[in-house]
């Protein structure tokens, strides 16, 4: 199913370690089009749901793009929100889109057999249940647990997340 929110798991954790300098808004909006070709490949019943967007080119490409209209469209929506923040930088927004365009390729490439994530190089997964697809959605879920945690720990020493 394209946009999982299993995802999110990781770069929760990734925003609890990187705190201001990851932006988990443009990680999201990151998964989300890196899905866009797989949704399309759904509604015209496709045989190859996961081509060239979840390679290793793909996710560059997509990072940066996300890079690139994440930063405004974050600031706008935090502002619009008037949710209190760090000064939004541009390396966080381009963190935040490349860790998230390649650490979905990395995941999907675990269990979605018609992935070639080093394409054009090689035509192959070599990902390919490396883990089970339960054991992945485990890690996925434990590091979104942990991200609680390390915001819990961080709101106590310092009063807030």
């Amino acid at each position: 199913m394209p946009f999982t929110p299993i995802h999110l798991g990781p770069g929760a954790a990734f925003k609890a370690i990187g705190g201001r300098h990851f932006s988990f808004m443009v990680f999201g909006g990151a998964q989300v089009l890196m899905d866009i070709e797989p949704l399309i490949g759904i509604i015209q019943n496709k045989s190859i749901l996961h081509g060239h967007t979840h390679t290793v080119l793909g996710a560059l490409l997509i990072g940066a793009v996300a890079g690139l209209i994440g930063r405004p469209i974050s600031a706008f929506v935090l502002k619009l929100l008037q949710i209190q923040h760090h000064p939004f930088t541009w390396a966080a927004s381009f963190v935040g889109a490349f860790v998230g365009t390649f650490s979905h390729i990395g995941f999907d490439a675990v269990m979605h057999s018609d992935m070639n994530p080093l394409w054009p190089i090689a035509q192959s997964n070599g990902l390919l249940g490396i883990i089970s697809i339960g054991s992945l959605h485990l890690l996925c879920l434990a590091l979104g647990v942990l991200a609680g945690l390390i915001f819990a720990c961080k709101a106590v020493v310092y009063g807030r997340a």
